[in-house]
C-alpha cells in the first residue's frame, strides 16, 4: 500500500498543474478542429492463468501501473488511438501450493474508438460520454517465479523460472469519458487483454500447453487535445460552427457565431440605430409608419401616402422641377427645361411616342428607330450610271433625278449626299475631277427643281471607290455612276461615312478654288489616249 501511496503523491501534482493550467485557456478540447489528443493514466492490472490469478481484487501496491495514450479524431463517431502500459507485477497464489512469480510486462497497441457522442446518440460536447474501443498490438513480459507441484505421492517438488515473452495480442476496452471543462478530460477505462502464449512462453511459464494468459487493466487517467481550433474573426466560435465568419472584432455573437439582433429585425445590435424595436435594414434597424423610406424620428411628414416619393424630410417632392408633384407625375424624371404636359410627362406635339426633346421632326411622326422622323421610302433612287468620259446626264437618268427632288421635297428634314465615280481608265487626276463633274450635273439638276443648296452636298471620289470590276465592261459601267444618299439633316454626312471624307463642291466654289484634277471637258483624247497607250498582253505560244 505504500508504494501506491507513494506514487499517487509522485503523479497528483503534475495532474494538479495540467488541470489548472488548461482550465483556464478553453482553447484546447479535442474536435474536428483539434485532432490530437494526449493522454496518462494509473493503472491496475489482474493476471489470470494457468497458476491461479487475482481477477476482482484491486488496489494492490502489487498491481499498480502507469500508462499514456495518443489519439487521432477521424469523424464524429470514431477515433485512433496509440497506446501503452507498464506494470510492475507482482503475482502470489492464494491457496496451495503457494506459487508466486513476478513479471515486467508492457502492451503497445493500436485501437480504433467507437464515440457515442457523436451527436446522433449523445451531444458532442456531453458531460459523460461513453465509448468503446478494441484493437491490437504486441505484449511484452519479463518474469520470473517459484512453484510448487505435489507429486503423485503428494510429495512437494519447488521449482523456479526465468521466462521472456514476446506475443501479439488483442485486447477490448469500455471506458467513460469526464467533461471537466472544454479543455480536460477525465477517462475511466476497463480493458481485457488476450496475449497469444503458448509452452515455454506464456508469463508463467506452464507446461500445460494451454493459451490461457488473460489480463484486465483497469485505469483513471487525464486526456488533453492540442492544437487551436480556427477562428478567423475571433468571437470564440470556432469556423467550424461560425455561420457568420466574418464577424467584425468585439461584437457579441450567439452561438452560432451570428452578432445578436434583440429586436429580430434583421439589424444586428451593433448597426442597429433602434435596437429594441423593430425597424427595416436600409433604415439601420429604424422603423417607418408610412414606409416613405424616411426614418420616423426624420419623418416631417410621417402620414405621406404609400408610395409617394419624398425628399430628405419625409415630405413628397418634385424631383425633376417640372412643376409637377412626383406623386401626380407619370414622368417624375423628365430632364431639367423640357416642356411637360399635365401628367408632367415630355410634350410630344406629332404622337408618334418620341419626346420633342429627342425627336429630329417634332412636327412630323416617324419611328424611335429613326429618331422621331418619317423613314424615307425603299424604292427612293440608289444612284445613276453615265458614258464614258461624260458627266452629262443621260436621258433615262431624269426620271430617277425627279423621282429624287419629289423626296426632298417631300421629306423636309433630310439632307441628300451625292457621290461622284469614274471607272480605272485614264489618270487619277483626270478621272478625280469627272467624278466631281459627275457629282455636279446631278446637283445642278436638283437644284433647278427648287432644293435648297444647302441640302445636298457633292463630292467625287474618281476611281476609289468601285462597285464592280475594272477588267469588264459591264463592271467598268456600273463603275460610272453617282450615287444618291438621303441622312436626316444634322446627322454624318452618309456618304462620307461611307467612302470618307471629301471637299463637297459647296466647299470647293465656297474657298473660289477650282474642282480638283485635270480639266475634262472637251474631246477627252488625255483618256483615250491612255487606254491606247496601255501595253497589249502577250500572247500565248
Amino acid at each position: 500500500m505504500h508504494q501506491l501511496s507513494s506514487t499517487l503523491r509522485r503523479l497528483l501534482p503534475g495532474a494538479v498543474l495540467l488541470v489548472a493550467g488548461l482550465a483556464a485557456n478553453p482553447a484546447y478540447a479535442q474536435t474536428p478542429d483539434r485532432k490530437t489528443a494526449i493522454g496518462a493514466n494509473i493503472s491496475i492490472l489482474q493476471y489470470q492463468g494457468n497458476l491461479g490469478g487475482d481477477f476482482g481484487k484491486l488496489f494492490a501496491p502489487e498491481q499498480v501501473g502507469v500508462g499514456a495514450h495518443i489519439t487521432r479524431y477521424i469523424s464524429p463517431s470514431f477515433d485512433l488511438s496509440l497506446l501503452g502500459n507498464y506494470e510492475n507485477y507482482r503475482f502470489v497464489a492464494a491457496s496451495a501450493p503457494r506459487n508466486e512469480f513476478t513479471s515486467k510486462t508492457a502492451m503497445f497497441d493500436l485501437g480504433l474508438k467507437l464515440k457515442l457522442n457523436n451527436g446522433h446518440i449523445l451531444k458532442e460536447d456531453a458531460f459523460i460520454q461513453p465509448y468503446l474501443m478494441g484493437g491490437g498490438g504486441f505484449f511484452v513480459a519479463n518474469s520470473v517465479g517459484n512453484y510448487l507441484r505435489f507429486n503423485e505421492d503428494q510429495s512437494v517438488v519447488p521449482g523456479r523460472f526465468s521466462n521472456q515473452v514476446r506475443r501479439p495480442e488483442i485486447f477490448g476496452q469500455a471506458g467513460l469519458r469526464f467533461r471537466l471543462s472544454p479543455a480536460v478530460f477525465l477517462d475511466i477505462t476497463t480493458a481485457q487483454h488476450y496475449a497469444f502464449t503458448n509452452d515455454g512462453i506464456d508469463i508463467d511459464n506452464s507446461p500445460t500447453g494451454k493459451y490461457f494468459d488473460r489480463f484486465l487493466v483497469h485505469s483513471a487517467g487525464l486526456t488533453v487535445a492540442l492544437g487551436k481550433a480556427k477562428d478567423a474573426d475571433g468571437d470564440g466560435v470556432p469556423d467550424r460552427k461560425d455561420k457568420c465568419p466574418d464577424t467584425p472584432t468585439g461584437v457579441k455573437v450567439d452561438a452560432t457565431g451570428c452578432p445578436i439582433d434583440t429586436d429580430g429585425d434583421g439589424v444586428a445590435d451593433y448597426q442597429d440605430k433602434c435596437p429594441d424595436v423593430k425597424g427595416l435594414a436600409a433604415l439601420q434597424g429604424c422603423p417607418d409608419a408610412d414606409s416613405d423610406g424616411v426614418a420616423d424620428a426624420d419623418d416631417k411628414c410621417p402620414d405621406t401616402p404609400a408610395g409617394v416619393r419624398v425628399d430628405a424630410s419625409g415630405c413628397p417632392l418634385d424631383s425633376d422641377g417640372d412643376k409637377v408633384p412626383d406623386n401626380l407625375d407619370k414622368c417624375p424624371d423628365t430632364p431639367a427645361g423640357v416642356q411637360v404636359d399635365a401628367n408632367g410627362c415630355p410634350l410630344d406635339r406629332d404622337g408618334d411616342g418620341v419626346p420633342d426633346s429627342q425627336d429630329k421632326c417634332p412636327d412630323r411622326a416617324g419611328p424611335a428607330s429613326n429618331k422621331g422622323c418619317p423613314e424615307i421610302p425603299a424604292e427612293t433612287p440608289k444612284y445613276i450610271n453615265f458614258d464614258f468620259n461624260r458627266a452629262t446626264l443621260k436621258s433615262n437618268s431624269t426620271s430617277k433625278l425627279s423621282q429624287m427632288a419629289q423626296i426632298m421635297n417631300d421629306y423636309p428634314d433630310y439632307s441628300l449626299s451625292i457621290a461622284g465615280h469614274t471607272d480605272s481608265k485614264g489618270s487619277d487626276d483626270y478621272n478625280l475631277r469627272l467624278s466631281y463633274e459627275r457629282a455636279a450635273s446631278a446637283r445642278k439638276y436638283l437644284l433647278d427643281k427648287g432644293i435648297p443648296a444647302d441640302r445636298i452636298e457633292a463630292r467625287g471620289y474618281g476611281e476609289t471607290k468601285p462597285v464592280g470590276s475594272n477588267a469588264t465592261a459591264a463592271g467598268r459601267a456600273l463603275n460610272r455612276r453617282v450615287d444618291f444618299d438621303p441622312y436626316l439633316t444634322g446627322e454624318t454626312n452618309a456618304a462620307e461615312a461611307k467612302y470618307g471624307a471629301a471637299p463637297t463642291i459647296s466647299e470647293i466654289q465656297t474657298a473660289g478654288k477650282k474642282l480638283p484634277g485635270k480639266k475634262t471637258t472637251g474631246t477627252g483624247a488625255s483618256r483615250r489616249r491612255k487606254s491606247s497607250m496601255k501595253k497589249a498582253p502577250a500572247r500565248k505560244k
